[in-house]
């Protein structure tokens, strides 16, 4: 028979397992949602909504056996952006809340995707005249920054010659680590950081820099350009030197971190923009977006935030995305914002590559360092494969034809130590530019092709590689960029001329109200509604309606604009959207 003492010690045991048996299972079957609340249904008993958010937790947990308690459930409560809250629910949990008083609706809490020296005077900025003196400079303009957080020992973040800041900022710059809230001044006027939903949908993730502090260097590069201060004597390592600043250099900086290296949740943007709001930022800049495709904009909590923001009058600036030149990769479409492509200014950085006949191709590099390789030998490799045969070649400058990936060539390149490299491609040069730790170069196939050409007819081809031009002028400049995301998605194709499309209006007003269509002419474009009348009898009650457009096929770049609008019968509110129809032929990937 075991001693009293172990007895108790195996009971213990069994219970502290199944304790953590319990705990495991209800952390695997939960998930971190959004949910939207109707605040107006909020009881009077209640002083506050987080208070009724909370009760409301408390009255639908099924957790009641294990050490959950609302407040470690709960995961925001926001006011400004949205009204609602993020928590970490069961299925049955949310299907509870679903029947509780003020329920609008709820997502999955999802995961999102993180999307000068010249530029001002390229885009026609001038100290003489137009925005730039107007504005003076964009002085007391607050701009909010929801990003990778900051770097706040830059130089572009200097607060010299910035005024007091306005009375009207209601915020504040947050402690972490290696960030003090001393570090914050007259330039950068608030700091914030926000992760409780990344460690919700990921509970054994540490965290090791937990600050506004930017570890990845994306929010302190978007904080530079909207409204870096002067820095005299910026270069990239000799190129395009000069005095470098942001678009507003006395614009006034407050930045929300919620992206970070190990990935970002919907949740926690929502939480940087509902701080925003309420601390009083007058323009809002997102460099993020769905990672997911198909979100409507019913669902969409970011645009529904923004929409929010542009309400109480701020400015709201959205990336359109990297996803390449495709039509429908726009994303960040919603249009209440200003959804901003990637372009080209009229600058490059250049080097001269001499072949030893004396001829002379301009080459595009971003290489760092202030090498020379004079007459030293070619050879043509092809696709540059293989490391160890590059190795045979190290103290030669090689030459690669792009058949892989430009930036596989250049890491293969870069492990074989080549004294240097030129890579033939037919990426647009102006936009494409690999980072390198060895002399690289690129140049287009035309000049690829006398390279090789003269290598081939040669017993011992020479060349010889010159860094460090920068180049201002070049044509055609602005275009958008190769890489940048294209819109809007087209709704259907251009083999016919009837097209139909069902949509669903949401009542948000008064529980009893009816709407009238209202359609402003297209040219050419036959428009019609049915029903033509939509009538509500509850809130947030859904009605659906279809739209057909008819008329003759459209020319390739023929845009026809017109708008269907829903007018409230009492005159109190109108619903519109754009109608947009013409012909496009999709690109190749």
């Amino acid at each position: 028979m075991a001693p009293p003492i172990f007895k108790v010690v195996v009971a213990l045991g069994c219970i502290l397992l199944i304790t953590i048996s319990l705990l495991s299972s209800v952390l695997a079957q939960s998930n971190a949602y959004i949910i939207h609340m109707d605040l107006s249904a909020m009881p009077k008993a209640f002083s506050d909504h987080h208070n009724w958010y909370l009760t409301t937790i408390s009255s639908i947990s099924d957790t009641s056996k294990t050490t959950f308690t609302p407040n470690s459930k709960h995961i925001y409560t926001y006011a400004s952006s949205v009204h609602g809250f993020s928590a970490i629910l069961t299925s049955s949990e949310l299907e509870k809340l679903k029947k509780s008083p003020g329920y609008i609706s709820s997502t999955r809490d999802r995961p999102l995707k993180v999307l000068t020296t010249h530029t001002s005077q390229f885009i026609g900025l001038s100290s003489v005249s137009g925005a730039w003196p107007a504005t003076n400079y964009g002085e007391d303009v607050i701009i909010g920054l929801v990003d990778t957080g900051i770097w706040p020992e830059s130089e572009s973040f200097s607060d010299e010659g910035m005024t007091v800041i306005p009375s009207r900022w209601k915020g504040k710059c947050a402690s972490g680590t290696r960030f003090n809230s001393s570090l914050c001044n007259k330039k950068l006027i608030g700091a914030h950081f926000y992760n409780k939903g990344l460690l919700a949908n990921n509970p054994k993730l540490k965290i090791s820099v937990n600050s506004p502090r930017d570890t990845s260097g994306h929010g302190t590069h978007t904080a530079s350009i909207a409204a870096g201060n002067y820095v005299k004597g910026a270069s990239y390592f000799g190129y395009a030197s000069g005095t470098a600043s942001g678009m507003a250099p006395r614009a006034r900086i407050a930045m929300y971190k919620a992206i970070w290296t190990y990935g970002v949740y919907e949740s926690d943007v929502l939480a940087a923009i509902d701080q925003a709001i309420q601390d009083g930022v007058d323009i809002l800049s997102l460099s993020l977006a769905f990672a997911l495709d198909d979100i409507f904009l019913e669902d969409d909590s970011m645009a529904i935030a923004t929409f929010a923001a542009m309400e109480k009058g701020i400015f709201v600036a959205a990336s359109a995305g990297n996803d390449g030149s495709l039509y429908w990769t726009v994303v960040n479409g919603a249009p209440w914002l200003l959804t901003v492509g990637a372009g080209t200014v009229d600058r490059e950085f250049e080097g001269i590559f001499t072949l030893g006949d004396g001829n002379q191709i301009n080459f595009t590099t971003l290489y760092p360092g202030n090498s020379s390789l004079t007459q030293r030998p070619l050879v043509f490799l092809d696709g540059c494969e293989s490391v160890h045969k590059m190795k045979k070649f190290k103290n030669n400058i090689i030459v690669c034809k792009d058949n892989l990936s430009i930036s596989d060539q250049v890491e293969k390149a870069e492990s074989a130590k080549v004294s240097g490299a030129v890579f033939v491609t037919n990426i647009s040069l102006s936009e494409y530019y690999t980072r390198s730790s060895f002399p690289a170069a690129f140049i287009g196939l035309q000049a690829g092709q006398k390279v090789v050409e003269y290598i081939q007819k040669r017993n011992n081809p020479k060349g010889s590689l010159q860094f460090r031009k920068t180049i201002i002028g070049t044509k055609a400049a602005p275009k958008v960029g190769g890489y940048s995301s294209r819109g809007p998605f087209p709704s259907c194709s251009d083999g016919k001329f009837v097209h139909e499309f069902r949509r669903t209006l949401t009542n948000v007003g008064e529980a009893i109200s009816s709407y009238t269509a209202k359609v402003t002419p297209m040219n050419g474009i036959k428009v019609n509604v049915e029903p033509e009348k939509l009538i509500f009898n509850k809130e947030h009650e859904k009605l659906s309606f279809k739209l057909t457009l008819e008329g003759p096929k459209l020319l390739e770049d023929v845009v026809v604009h017109g708008s269907l609008s829903w007018m409230h019968d009492g005159g109190k509110y109108v619903v519109r959207s754009p109608i947009v129809a013409t012909s496009l032929v999709p690109e190749s990937p």
